[in-house]
């Protein structure tokens, strides 16, 4: 693929993006996204086949951008320091607020049994990915799915009360019970 194809191609992935992190994959129109990447709309199909292979890839993108982020973690604190860390983030009011650079799950968990596969595949990849960056142990790998679990419904009821003291609450719950 040639540079300014490449480069059209990001652009278009990084408009999903932010769309997939705000609304879901399945609502944001291919007009949308092409509109936010300062695109037309006949251009989509040089780039991807499908709206759905434009999220999907969008998804395993942000998801595989989630996993970078623990990766930089100091592997030398133990597990559970780790996963008290990456709560404190995650179930943060500026990763709530995020209209970036945030995880896509809350956004997406609902949609994803009405959408291809593929979708469930990379969720279930992102999760035994997880669970073992996480764990300390074979043992310890429930302990971890269920933080996780605690972690994304936390961050969703956050997100969808929006910004506000009962909000907060839930933040600070949530973070209470993993730390």
């Amino acid at each position: 693929m040639n540079d300014k194809k490449a480069q059209t191609r990001e652009r278009i992935l990084s408009a999903a993006s932010a769309a997939l992190v705000q609304r879901g994959p399945a609502e944001p129109s291919v007009g949308e996204v092409m509109g936010a990447a300062g695109l037309t709309v006949g251009g989509f199909y040089a780039h991807f086949e499908s709206k759905d292979a434009l999220m999907l890839e969008a998804f395993r993108q942000l998801l595989g951008q989630r996993r970078e982020l623990i990766k930089q973690m100091d592997s030398d604190l133990p597990a559970d320091e780790r996963r008290a860390l990456l709560a404190a983030f995650y179930l943060s009011r500026k990763h709530r607020d995020a209209s970036e650079q945030a995880c896509p799950l809350p956004s997406s968990l609902g949609e994803l049994t009405r959408l291809p596969e593929g979708f469930r595949t990379a969720l279930a990849e992102h999760l035994e990915l997880m669970v073992a960056q996480l764990s300390a142990s074979p043992e310890d790998a429930s302990r971890v799915l269920a933080d996780i679990a605690l972690m994304v419904g936390g961050l969703a009821l956050a997100r969808a009360l929006g910004p506000g003291e009962l909000s907060d609450r839930v933040l600070r719950a949530a973070k209470s019970a993993i730390v």
